[in-house]
């Protein structure tokens, strides 16, 4: 009795098996037929780009990141993020004597007015991106 609830249970799992194999083969083939490949040679992979329509659409947003970047650090010794804030703190620091702070601040500063002349050229940059993204459709594949 126990061998044929056991034969029977087999019989239905291969059964099963047999289903779910022949369906899953005729889905990839029919998926085949459309002859469409991706680029590369590759299955499966999503063609090759460059990124160009995602930069296009979120040109605006890093337009306004820098700009509120460069903003705060023009903005006056009463702004935290400031150059002229942590030059008054470097100054306070050296006024106290604490020359490890002075030194620790300075190289702050040192990087904060270098960020400065990066935000600059990438704000350089990003009109140049705008400008071709106008020109191109924002980005959008032609071929």
């Amino acid at each position: 009795m126990y061998v044929r609830r056991r034969t029977r249970t087999l019989l239905a799992g291969l059964a099963v098996t047999a289903v779910l194999a022949g369906t899953a083969g005729a889905a990839s083939a029919a998926d085949d037929t459309t002859g469409a490949k991706p680029a590369g040679g590759t299955t499966g992979a999503k063609p090759a780009g460059d990124g160009a329509r995602a930069l296009c659409k979120r040109v605006p947003k890093i337009d306004r990141r820098i700009e509120r970047a460069l903003k705060r650090l023009d903005a006056g010794a009463g702004t935290r993020g400031s150059v002229a804030r942590l030059e008054k703190r470097v100054d306070n620091a050296k006024k106290a004597g604490h020359t490890e702070i002075a030194t620790y601040l300075q190289n702050r500063l040192d990087f904060r007015k270098s960020l400065r002349t990066s935000l600059e050229q990438r704000q350089k940059d990003l009109t140049a991106v705008k400008t071709w993204c106008q020109a191109n459709g924002n980005g959008k594949a032609t071929g």
